[in-house]
C-alpha cells in the first residue's frame, strides 16, 4: 500500500496517523526522505550533518516496536530535523562555527530527550548561520538557489520547504523562525517565551532565545510543539504548568470567525511595494473580519531595544569565542564588539522594557483574536549573504508573545511571502487555531 502513497506530500498529522497505524512502515517513510535529501541537497545545502545509516537505524527499531504490539509516541516513526545549535549525544553539533568544529555533545538537548520519547526519527542536523546570528551559512532557498532562504535557522526552513522532512526544529532570538519560513513558504512557529525549554541549546540571549518549529501547516506545528512544550529544571524561563491540548485546540473550529488586528509595524513604510498591495488586498478581502491598529509610539524603539539586550548578553555568553574575535565573520564580530560597548546602565534599562511594551498591547488584543501583520519585509533578498531583515519579528519576541506565520502571497519574481499571526502571552493554543482557520480561508479565497 506505502508504494502506491506520495509518502513526501503528506502533512505531518496524516504521516503521523498512518505510521501508527502501520499503513506505512517508518522505514518505507525513512527511505523516501533519504532519496530526497540525496536528489536536492546539492542545490539546497540545508544538512549539517546527515547520516542515512543513522536515520534507517531508528526507523526499523521504531517499527519492531509498533509490531510487537508496544503503545507508541505521538510522533511515532516522523523524521524531525534539528538546528545545528541543539545539543544531540554523540552527534556533531557545531553551531555553524569553525571554532567548534568537530564538537560532539556527550548529552541531548532537552528537546531531543522529548522527541526521542515520542518516538520520532532524528534525521540530522541542519544549517545554521554562525553562532545563531547573521553570517550566512550555506544553505540556498529552495525556490530559487540564487535566494537567500532566511537565517539563522535556514537548514530548517529549507529543508521541509523542499519535502526533505516534515519536521524540523529551529531557534528565534530575532526573526529566526518566522522570517525563513517566510522566505522559503512554510509555515514557521514561535511559541511564548518559556513554553519550550532551551536546556542543551546554545544560548546566544537569555532573555530572547525562543525555541520554535517549522512544519507545512499550522496544525502540523501544533503536533510537533506539543511534544516539545512544558517545564524543564534546567531553564528558569519555563514553569511548571499543564502542556496545552495544542494540536486538539489547532485542528477545532472556531465558534465564531476569527476578528483580525492588521498593524503596520515599525519599517512598513520601506517594506517592498508588493508586500503593501498584498495586504490591502487581504484587507479588503477579510472585509468586517479585520481592523486596521496602530501600535504605541513606544514601538518605534522596540528595535533598538532588543538589539541591545542581544547584543549584551550575546557578549557575555560568547565571550569564549570572543577571545578568538579574529576566527569569526565579520558580521559576527561587529556585534560583540558592540555588545562589549554598551553600559551596564543601559542594558538593565533595556531589560524593564519587554513588559512594558506588551502592556501597550492589551488594547489591542481585547479587541482581536489575532494580530495580523507581515513575516518579512518581502520576498527573500537576492544573494547569500545578507539573510533578510527581522524588523517585522524582533518587537514581537521581545515581548516574549507567540507569533505563526503561513504562506500567503507570492511575489513577481516567484518567491514565497509569509503572513504573521500574533497573539497574547500564553495564547499559543489559540493562536495555532486562528492560523489553521486562515490558512483554510485562503485556500478557499484561491479555488
Amino acid at each position: 500500500m506505502a508504494d502506491k502513497i506520495d509518502m513526501l506530500s503528506l502533512d505531518a498529522c496524516a504521516l503521523r496517523e498512518r505510521l501508527a497505524s502501520g499503513a506505512i512502515k517508518a522505514v518505507e517513510l525513512i527511505e523516501a526522505c533519504i532519496a530526497r535529501i540525496e536528489a536536492r541537497e546539492p542545490e539546497v545545502q540545508a544538512w549539517a550533518w546527515f547520516d542515512p545509516d543513522f536515520a534507517r537505524h531508528q526507523a526499523k527499531a521504531l517499527d519492531a516496536h509498533r509490531q510487537a504490539g508496544r503503545p507508541v509516541g505521538p510522533l511515532h516513526g516522523v523524521p524531525v530535523a534539528l538546528k545545528d545549535v541543539i545539543d544531540t549525544a554523540k552527534i556533531p553539533t557545531e553551531n555553524g562555527c569553525a571554532l567548534d568544529q568537530g564538537r560532539v555533545p556527550i548529552k541531548d538537548a532537552a528537546v531531543v530527550e522529548r522527541l526521542r520519547a515520542a518516538g520520532a526519527v532524528i534525521m540530522g542536523k541542519t544549517v545554521t548561520t554562525e553562532l545563531a546570528f547573521m553570517q550566512a551559512g550555506k544553505t540556498r532557498n529552495p525556490h530559487n538557489p540564487a535566494h537567500t532562504p532566511g537565517g539563522s535557522s535556514s537548514g530548517s526552513a529549507a529543508a521541509v520547504a523542499d519535502g526533505m522532512v516534515p519536521l524540523a526544529v529551529g531557534t528565534q532570538t530575532g526573526g529566526s523562525v518566522i522570517r525563513p519560513a517566510s522566505f522559503c513558504g512554510v509555515t514557521g512557529f514561535k511559541p511564548s517565551f518559556g513554553a519550550i525549554p532551551r536546556s542543551g541549546v546554545l544560548m546566544q540571549s537569555p532573555t530572547l532565545d525562543t525555541v520554535g518549529v517549522f512544519a507545512r501547516t499550522p496544525a502540523d506545528a501544533a503536533l510537533l510543539s506539543e511534544v516539545l512544550f512544558g517545564h524543564d529544571a534546567g531553564d528558569t524561563a519555563t514553569a511548571p504548568q499543564p502542556t496545552p491540548a495544542l494540536l486538539t485546540i489547532a485542528q477545532s473550529k472556531p465558534l465564531v470567525k476569527p476578528v483580525f488586528a492588521l498593524v503596520k509595524p515599525p519599517g512598513w513604510d520601506e517594506a517592498d511595494p508588493q508586500l503593501h498591495a498584498a495586504f490591502d488586498e487581504l484587507a479588503e478581502a477579510l472585509g468586517e473580519q479585520v481592523f486596521e491598529a496602530p501600535l504605541p509610539k513606544a514601538f518605534e524603539e522596540a528595535a533598538e531595544v532588543r538589539e541591545r539586550i542581544n547584543f549584551a548578553e550575546m557578549a557575555g555568553y560568547y565571550y569564549r569565542y570572543g577571545k578568538q574575535i579574529d576566527a569569526l565573520g565579520p558580521r559576527t564580530q561587529e556585534a560583540l564588539t558592540k555588545g562589549n560597548a554598551i553600559l551596564a546602565r543601559d542594558y538593565l534599562a533595556a531589560l524593564d522594557w519587554p513588559d512594558v511594551l506588551y502592556a501597550g498591547l492589551d488594547e489591542i488584543f481585547e479587541r482581536c483574536d489575532a494580530i495580523l501583520c507581515p513575516a518579512a519585509t518581502g520576498p527573500a533578498p537576492e544573494g547569500l549573504e545578507f539573510t533578510g531583515e527581522a524588523i517585522f519579528n524582533g518587537l514581537w519576541t521581545l515581548t516574549g508573545v507567540p507569533a505563526v506565520t503561513v504562506p500567503a502571497f507570492t511575489a513577481e519574481n516567484g518567491l514565497p511571502m509569509g503572513v504573521q499571526l500574533v497573539a497574547a502571552r500564553g495564547q499559543d493554543a489559540r493562536l495555532l487555531r486562528t492560523a489553521n482557520w486562515f490558512q483554510s480561508w485562503l485556500l478557499e479565497a484561491g479555488e
